[in-house]
């Protein structure tokens, strides 16, 4: 059961959202789904839990959530269908092989110094962010 008080259903209280049923299941199907899933998986996932829980409740909660940076679309394996992942510490990383499509996460990002540049330079609060580098694995070398 998902903590009413961690820090994804935080975010959610302090965006002025509601922690409903539709949401906080949504939310859970994503948390166990380990942090990449397809729409339609989320569907299927969220269907097995609970039937009463709409096709444009799902879609409305992903979008909830991609706004809240709690979740991003990301577009792996070269798919016009997007994998949410999910956002812990607001950022996301992924080394993607452009050939065998593995895909290699990683924490460390070291953007720190240009997230607070950015946040000068233009006056915005940041939330998150995705970072993605493409290029060959060892094994396609």
């Amino acid at each position: 059961m998902i903590d009413d008080f961690s820090p994804r259903t935080q975010r959610l209280r302090d965006g002025g959202h509601k922690l409903t049923h539709a949401r906080l299941t949504v939310l859970r199907v994503l948390e166990d789904s380990g942090g990449h899933i397809t729409s339609s998986e989320v569907l299927e996932r969220v269907n097995q839990v609970d039937a009463s829980i709409g096709r444009a409740s799902v879609f409305r909660t992903l979008d909830l959530f991609t706004h809240l940076a709690i979740i991003r679309p990301t577009y792996l394996n070269s798919s016009i269908t997007p994998t949410y992942v999910l956002m812990p510490n607001g950022h996301h990383h992924h080394i993607i092989c452009t050939q065998c499509n593995q895909v290699i996460e990683f924490d460390e990002c070291g953007l720190e110094r240009m997230t607070a540049e950015l946040e000068t330079r233009f006056g915005v609060k940041l939330t998150g962010h995705l970072l993605e580098f493409y290029g060959l694995c060892e094994r396609c070398q």
